[in-house]
Parts: structure tokens; sequence; C-alpha cells
């Protein structure tokens, strides 16, 4: 069953008719990955790597739903074996490379309404995150409750300082900040980004600012061996050559046997 075959709620509904459940884990992972083919469910270290991300979220024992929205039947199939939920398919106005996660999210939200099912907080967690522990997830929901947050984001600074940044010119090295030239690196403001592993969001925050750098959020910062892009053949090597480091060839927490 596709989310299309319901019919749209807009995500307006009676309370009444619902079954309210605290936290649902939505794990984003579509099929025409283009660079990496078959990414998701691409092995790490034996593994499909879109099965740490799933046991990850099951054994933090957060989550009242742990599913993946997917356009792909493989990826859905091992999803499966690993215990995450996939009780539709996701739309095809969703699976296209210019689908943003949060189309994805509210995608899902609405067709769990459908299915008489709300959630007062989500937590997105991108497939290809294998350093995302249950520790790391339950650390973020008591950040989001504890400080009463909308959202909680995890970031790592930036290994070289951006304000010390060079752009190329007409085939010339030039400073894009020319102003710091003489700024020790030290003394520039540290720089976070985007640590690509999981959003944790309370769900009436999400659904009225519809994005998931709310207004309220909270950094969770992490270190750098911790992080890892995966975009080509290289980080992946370089994602398990950390791991390996961090955790050895064995990890406890996702011993998958």
């Amino acid at each position: 069953m596709t989310c299309s075959d319901f019919s749209s709620t807009l995500l307006i509904y009676d309370k009444k008719e619902m079954v309210m459940s605290v936290n649902i884990a939505i794990i984003t992972a579509r099929g025409g990955s283009k660079r990496i083919p078959q990414k998701n469910i691409k092995e790490f270290l034996g593994t499909p790597i879109i099965a740490y991300s799933i046991k990850a979220a099951i054994d933090s024992g957060l989550f009242d739903e742990v599913m993946v929205s997917t356009d792909s039947e493989d990826i859905a199939n091992i999803a499966g074996e690993y215990g995450a939920a996939i009780p539709f398919t996701r739309g095809t106005e969703n699976s296209g490379d210019f689908a943003s996660t949060a189309d994805v999210l509210l995608e899902v939200l609405e067709c769990y309404v459908n299915l008489g099912k709300t959630y007062t907080y989500l937590c997105c967690i991108y497939p290809t995150a294998p350093f995302v522990t249950p520790e790391k997830l339950c650390a973020a929901f008591s950040l989001l409750k504890d400080k009463d947050a909308d959202a909680v984001i995890p970031v790592v600074p930036f290994s070289y300082p951006p304000l010390r940044g060079l752009v190329i010119e007409d085939s010339y090295l030039k400073m894009k900040w020319p102003e710091n030239i003489g700024v020790r690196s030290q003394d520039l403001d540290t720089i976070f980004h985007d640590s690509g592993q999981f959003y944790f969001v309370r769900v009436e925050a999400f659904l009225n600012q519809r994005t998931l750098f709310c207004k309220k959020t909270i950094p969770m910062v992490l270190s750098q061996m911790e992080v890892q892009d995966i975009d080509n053949e290289t980080d992946w090597k370089l994602a398990e050559l950390k791991y390996r480091v961090i955790y050895g060839r064995e990890n406890p927490l996702h011993d998958m046997d």
C-alpha cells in the first residue's frame, strides 16, 4: 500500500479518534542513490548500513514505532528483516531527487493520521548513519524535554575555520573574507555543521513550522571522529575506518546476529 492510497487529511484530525503515542522513529531511505548504487542497503562492515540506524532506534527503547519510509522493495525487505515497520511505501512525489526530508516526514505523519495514529515526538534518522547509537538518541531526547526545545540536532565543528576560507577568482587564490587574514584561527568563532545523522523534534512544532530546523533548536555537539558524511566510495572507506577505531570490528551495540 502506498501513502497516496489514503485520502488526504492535510493533518487535520479529531484527537478523540486517534491513538496517541509518544515517539516515532522515521528512517528515510529512498532507492534512487546515484553516486553509491544501492547506498542505503550496501554492506557496511558486513551488515546493510540501514540496519545500524534501525538497531539503534529499537535498542534505545524510546519509540512506539520504528518505521522506514521508502519507495524501494529491496530496501523495504531488508529493513523488515531488521525489525522496522513498513506500513506503506513512499509516494511518487516524494521519491525524486528534489523532495526534501521535511516533505517525506509530513507525508509519513499524514499517513499515520489516516491509520488513526499520532505522535508527540519524532526522530528522523538517516539510513547511512552507522555512528548513531541508542545512547545518543536517549541523550537527544533528554535534551529536547529538559530544555523545552522544539528540536535537537547533532552538530560537529568544522575541522578548519571556514572564516579563513579561500576562493579562486580569475585563476588566482583570494580569501573569501580578507578581513580575517591576520586573525589567529583560535580567535575566530567556532562554526558547526549538521552531522547528517538524525533530528529529534516535537511533532507539533514541526507541523507548525514545516522545518526540522525549528526556532528553538538545541545543538548536541559531537566529535569529528563520530561523524562522516558518506557521499562517495572514499567517504564510505573513511567511515568504516572510523567505526573500527571507535568500536573495533564487532560493536556490541550493533550485534546483528
